[in-house]
């Protein structure tokens, strides 16, 4: 996944097409970079109204998949969308959809009103909206009246929930399936357990999480460490066996062996996957560095736009100012009247006539 950027996502979005895989990719990436919910939401609202109306229905998928694929992460883009969900449905309503377009986006409001992604109240203001009324419609799913059940509603001739949500053979045991709306149809989104791609930027929360962990690390554990400095030479040394002089002690010695092995084995492997971690530390680091350098050079070229136009800005103050200082003092000017009574009002006249 790359870092996240405006234009960036903007060049993302014109890229999306209506295929279940472009859908959740980029859906993913969004629900990575969800620190930028605010931008992300704005820009997708944006990219939507002046999108053609074939791809306005792509754009509602995407919004359907981040918002509830989002909701364990934490609740900011159901927040977000609620404010301009109204709009988007308002402009595709009036954008001359296709029936089959109407009848997907109810599809969605149905599952949102059934999970309670959205209130009642505002699931009606998105129906009228999109259909002139607060009920929203039952829809026909291959000519049969689709079932809407905890699933997401799968028809009866569809295979059941349990099926549906069981991953295949093979697949790792922590792989969780929802099931969502996409492209017109109810399938399985698999979502395997939390993973960073290789060059994808730690949230910093994640990057603090691993950095306190490794406080507690096995080579800062001093109490093993003097444990193991305090076993016994005999217990490393062949030379012991010869000293040996009757059975108890050898297995005294054999005690001693075995409690050496475990002690070593364990650290030695705690040791292992500090190194593991250590590893992955050096990488997020190197990826989050990245990340930040990145943002650096926009910060640099957005400070450079906005002092460029505050520049041009105070050279309008100055010219103002010029002109300003140019214009005739009106209260400096002599009486013209040269002493005439001033004229009469609107009222005046007026009131002359009568």
């Amino acid at each position: 996944m790359s870092s996240f950027t405006e234009t960036g996502l903007v060049k993302k979005l014109f890229e999306l097409n209506q295929s279940q895989q472009s859908i959740q990719t980029l859906s993913l990436w969004l629900i990575h970079h969800r620190k930028h919910h605010s931008i992300i939401v704005k820009t997708w609202l944006k990219e939507l109204l002046k999108a053609p109306s074939a791809k306005k229905l792509t754009f509602m998928y995407l919004a359907n998949d981040v918002i509830q694929n989002s909701k364990k992460k934490g609740p900011e883009f159901g927040r977000e969308y609620e404010h301009v969900l109204l709009k988007a449905f308002k402009n595709v309503a009036q954008s001359s959809p296709e029936p089959k377009t109407i009848n997907s986006l109810n599809r969605i409001l149905g599952i949102w009103g059934e999970r309670s992604v959205y209130e009642e109240s505002k699931i009606k203001e998105f129906s009228t909206a999109l259909n002139g009324t607060e009920t929203v419609p039952k829809v026909e799913v291959n000519g049969s009246e689709k079932k809407r059940k905890g699933d997401g509603g799968n028809s009866e001739n569809e295979p059941s929930k349990k099926s549906r949500s069981t991953p295949a053979v093979g697949t790792e045991k922590k792989a969780k399936s929802e099931v969502v709306e996409v492209n017109g149809k109810v399938e399985t989104h698999i979502t395997l357990s939390p993973h960073l791609p290789d060059g994808d930027p730690p949230e910093p929360e994640d990057l603090i999480k691993v950095i306190l962990e490794l406080e507690n690390s096995a080579s800062s554990d001093a109490a093993v460490r003097e444990r193991i400095a305090s076993l016994k030479p005999e217990v490393s040394e062949l030379a012991a066996l010869d000293k040996l002089e009757d059975k108890e002690a050898a297995m005294k010695l054999a005690a001693d062996v075995n409690d050496a092995i475990k002690i070593l084995n364990d650290y030695n492997a705690r040791l292992a996957v500090e190194m593991d971690d250590r590893k992955k530390l050096t990488t997020m680091l190197r990826d989050f560095l990245r990340e930040q350098q990145e943002l650096q050079q926009q910060v640099e070229n957005r400070l450079e736009e906005y002092q460029n136009k505050l520049s041009k800005i105070k050279e309008v103050q100055r010219e103002v100012r010029n002109h300003m200082n140019n214009l005739p003092d009106l209260t400096s000017l002599p009486d013209v009247t040269g002493g005439l009574a001033p004229l009469p009002s609107a009222g005046d006249l007026f009131n002359a006539h009568h």
